[in-house]
């Protein structure tokens, strides 16, 4: 069991990748997922295509991330931490893909903050019901 308490976040996105490095190892192209909540990791994952149809036809994906590929990759992702700012709550998206023919890869990284208005209500809002208005027809 990963216990994350008190962890940095680095060491935390450093544990995801390790654990995801066979299934990296096996796409050529996807999506990792990281939701943070508190500056911890709350739950991760991976998206990517298994399966490629070409003419109708069902052929398994191209090679994945070589090791080298994926130690990179995971080292991007704990550098990219740098650029986070100003917010405990959210995802974090690395996109990734495999350049065929060339030996390369590329990745980007998407950050999203979330906020949870209930935490925030009490301090900036102030519903007052309107009192409703029992003035007669003939004061009116």
């Amino acid at each position: 069991m990963f216990k994350q308490d008190g962890l940095p976040l680095a060491r935390q996105v450093d544990y995801v990748f390790r654990q995801l490095e066979g299934e990296l190892k096996n796409a050529a192209a996807g999506t990792v997922h990281i939701h943070v909540r508190n500056n911890a990791v709350g739950k991760f994952g991976m998206k990517h295509h298994p399966i490629e149809s070409r003419n109708g036809e069902l052929k398994k994906a191209e090679d994945g991330l070589s090791e080298q590929q994926v130690q990179s990759f995971r080292k991007m992702a704990i550098e990219a931490l740098k650029l986070k700012r100003d917010w405990t709550h959210g995802e974090i998206s690395y996109d990734f893909s495999v350049r065929p023919g060339t030996g390369g890869w590329a990745a980007s990284v998407m950050y999203e903050s979330n906020y949870n208005m209930s935490n925030h209500t009490g301090a900036l809002f102030h519903y007052t019901a309107k009192q409703p208005n029992y003035r007669s027809q003939e004061e009116r």
